[in-house]
This record gives structure tokens, sequence and C-alpha cells, in this order.
């Protein structure tokens, strides 16, 4: 039988933690025998003393036993791609509907927005009807026959981490690097997915502030997936700055439905093809860059991914007319002009104030339970390196309340820098870490 203080005492300084150690710490709070005071000094001890990647392995198995786990049929190369998180992320949206479309089988779990950064769930049930729960046997049956689903985690499926996360949550634990991999890789690996694509945001606006964070843990997240026999590879990308124009949760569907019809959004673009080309790469589909741009293109044009995204909608039970005319996904009662307060060269954008200001007026969410306005958020025009003139409209603000609205709108603009000089912009696709490299695009590991 174990102590529990003697097992944080043991991590507080600094020792690796035995496989039956961390079994009974996990084990232990789940069943309610260890109580929250003792799980949260253990979490503290983890997140200044770190851990070992034997370690770091062995927690995320145990957070995958702690439950169940889905299973594909042996040989099926299944996929799927995490993002760490970022303001007006919807690559899910244009993605994974592309890589199915090519005739990959992609068994997706998914999250809600927390803080600055809007959750794929949350955007998913902006569409009229969308139910983002399904049991088990049908997802499974539903990547098979459709090759995309989209749900949300069961309370069978990992549930140790669900109930630790929430503690980290709460205890200023959630940048541990250790618990950040053993949480993603544990559910990303329970869902059955073999090969996996993840876009680890760098920036201002993200969880990881540098590349050398970033770098660090990419290479957990790459060594916990491969000694679970997964396919892991890691896309750095920028976040200084909103994805697209659209941040919000049914505005950003509307966006994602226009690129699926063929709308030009650069940053868009680029970084859903980085991440379509290593996951057909990955499963074999294509065996070249070049092939897989050109699979990736020819089902855009001819409208094979939007019909994959309109059949995922009807999976979920949601209106797939929405693809056809956007005007029935919510939207908010009032549109107001984002007018800029400064002239020259658009310097910096802080994405994160950007963020939190837009939950204020519904668009995000500070705690879970927090209700969303899901037709509330704001179209930004403009990039970093843009010109901008004083008084000029470089975007909108949609909202229920004018007068929240308002204060958002300058709050928008306050989180805007500009110059007389045009500054240099940083490339969106900043490497990757991979076990090959490709030519052009992403020529180089970090």
């Amino acid at each position: 039988m174990y102590n529990p203080v003697e097992i944080i005492l043991k991590k507080r300084s600094g020792q690796e933690l035995t496989p039956a150690e961390m079994t009974f710490m996990v084990s232990g709070f789940i069943a309610g025998e260890v109580p929250e005071y003792q799980m949260s000094a253990f979490l503290m001890a983890i997140f200044f003393q770190g851990m070992t990647k034997s370690e770091i392995v062995e927690l995320t198995r145990i957070y995958i036993e702690s439950g169940s786990q889905i299973k594909f049929p042996e040989g099926l190369q299944t996929c799927d791609k995490h993002s760490t998180g970022g303001v007006g992320d919807k690559i899910t949206m244009t993605l994974a509907p592309i890589v199915a479309a090519c005739g990959a089988y992609i068994p997706m779990i998914s999250g809600r927005g927390l803080g600055h950064t809007g959750g794929t769930l949350d955007k998913l049930e902006s569409i009229p009807g969308f139910d983002t729960y399904m049991t088990e046997e049908y997802f499974v049956a539903s990547v098979l026959e459709r090759r995309l689903a989209i749900i949300a985690q069961s309370k069978a499926l990992v549930p140790a981490d669900k109930k630790i996360y929430a503690l980290r949550d709460v205890t200023a634990t959630v940048e541990s690097l250790p618990l950040i991999t053993a949480s993603i890789m544990s559910k990303k690996i329970a869902e059955g997915a073999r090969n996996l694509v993840i876009d680890l945001k760098v920036g201002s606006g993200a969880f990881m502030k540098t590349m050398d964070d970033a770098r660090k843990l990419a290479e957990l997240l790459k060594h916990t997936g491969e000694s679970f026999g997964q396919k892991v590879s890691v896309i750095f990308t920028q976040m200084e700055s909103p994805l697209g124009f659209a941040i919000g949760n049914a505005m950003e569907i509307k966006e994602s439905i226009g690129y699926l019809k063929g709308a030009h959004i650069p940053d868009i673009d680029q970084i859903t093809k980085a991440l379509a080309v290593e996951m057909l790469m990955q499963t074999g589909i294509a065996t070249s860059k070049d092939e897989a741009l050109q699979k990736i293109a020819e089902v855009i044009e001819n409208r094979a991914a939007l019909q994959q995204f309109k059949d995922l909608i009807q999976l979920h039970k949601g209106n797939p007319a929405v693809c056809d005319d956007t005007s029935l996904l919510p939207e908010a009662k009032y549109v107001l002009p984002i007018k800029s307060d400064k002239e020259g060269y658009i310097n910096s954008i802080d994405s994160q104030k950007i963020g939190y200001a837009l939950i204020k007026i519904g668009a995000g969410r500070v705690t879970l339970d927090s209700p969303l306005d899901m037709g509330a958020g704001a179209y930004l025009y403009k990039k970093i390196g843009d010109q901008i003139n004083l008084s000029e409209e470089i975007g909108q603000l949609h909202t229920n309340n004018i007068a929240l609205g308002q204060a958002v709108v300058q709050e928008i603009n306050d989180a805007m820098t500009a110059s007389s000089n045009k500054p240099e912009t940083k490339p969106l696709i900043l490497g990757k870490r991979a076990k090959y490299v490709f030519c052009g695009l992403i020529s180089f590991t970090v």
C-alpha cells in the first residue's frame, strides 16, 4: 500500500516515479480515495519538477487504461489531426472533409473552447441540430461507412484525463508539458487513430509562446505516440494573428464553407494544405507532396470535400442545407463597423487580447458551462504588414449587445499596433518534426 504524501514528496524532490506509484495516485483519485488537495499537490510537483519520457509514457498508458478504447479493423490506416489551439482556428472544418474526400478514415474526438481560443465542438454545434454525442459503436460504424465523424469525449473514454484536466484548470497546472502530452496523446491513441498530425501553434496568440517550448513539446508528443505504435508528425504554425478573417462560432463555419467552395483565404489555405499533405502521406494515400496537392485540389474543385462536410452534418443530425444557404446559421442582430484609430502598417495583432474581448459578447467562454452566443464574433480584414488609414473600416463586430459591442470594438483596436515602416512578417509554417521532409513549403525540420 502506498502513501500519497510519500509519492508527492518523491516527485517534489525530482525523483522518477514507478508505474505502480503513478497508477496508485491516478486510480485513487478517480475512485475518490486520493482527495483533490493531494492530487493538486501532486500535479504542482509535476509542474515544477517535470517528468522523464518514461514517466510520461506510463502516465499516458494509465490514462488510456482508465476507460474504454476504440478499435478499428487491423490494418486500417486511420488518421487524425490535433491543434494546440488559436484564435480563429477553424482548420478542422476545412481539413477533415478534404482528407476524408481523398479516401482517409478520420475518427476525431474534439474539444470545446476555453479562454481566448475557440473549440471545434462549439463551432459545429452552431449548425442547427448538430449533435456531437454518439455511442462508441455508432462512432466506429460511422467512420467506416462515411470516413469522418467528430464527437465529444465520452464519459467512458479516458475518464482519468477528463477529471484531472478539470483539476489542472483550477490549480494553474495547465501549462505543464508532461501533463499536456499525456492529456493529448491518451485521447488520440484511445480514439483509434493510427496516424496523427499535430498543428502546434507558436506565438503570442498560442499557449506555446516560443519555439523552444514548442520543440520540447513536439519531442514529447512524438516519443509518446510512437511508444504506442502511432505515427506522429508535428507541424509548427505561427499564431501571431487570428486565422482567416472570421472569429466566432457560426461565422467560422460560414468561412469554412466558403473555403470548401473555393474561396481564397491565404492563411487557412496554407495551413490546411500543409496538414492535409502530411495526413495523405502518412496513410499512403499519396506518395509525394505533388500527388497529395493534386488530390486536394481535385476534391475542392469538384465539391467532393463540400459534400463530405454535408455528409458529416447529416450524420450528426444537423441541417446540411447551411452549406447552400449560410443565412440558416445563427446571426447576430447588430453589425458594428470596426474603424481604425491609427494609421501606417500593422505591426502586431494581440490575438489573445482579441479572443478575450470577444468572450464579453458571448463568442467564447470563461468556464465550460458559460453560455455562448453562436452568432457573435468579428470579421477582421487586415493582417500584420497590411497598410491601414485613420478611420478606415478594418472589420465588423457582430453582436446582440450594442453597449458591450462598442467597448469590444475599442478593445480590438487596442489589440493592434501600427508603425510607419512595413514590418517583416514571419512565415506561417515555421517548420516540422517528422521522420521525412518535403521539398518546398516545409523543407526543413526544427
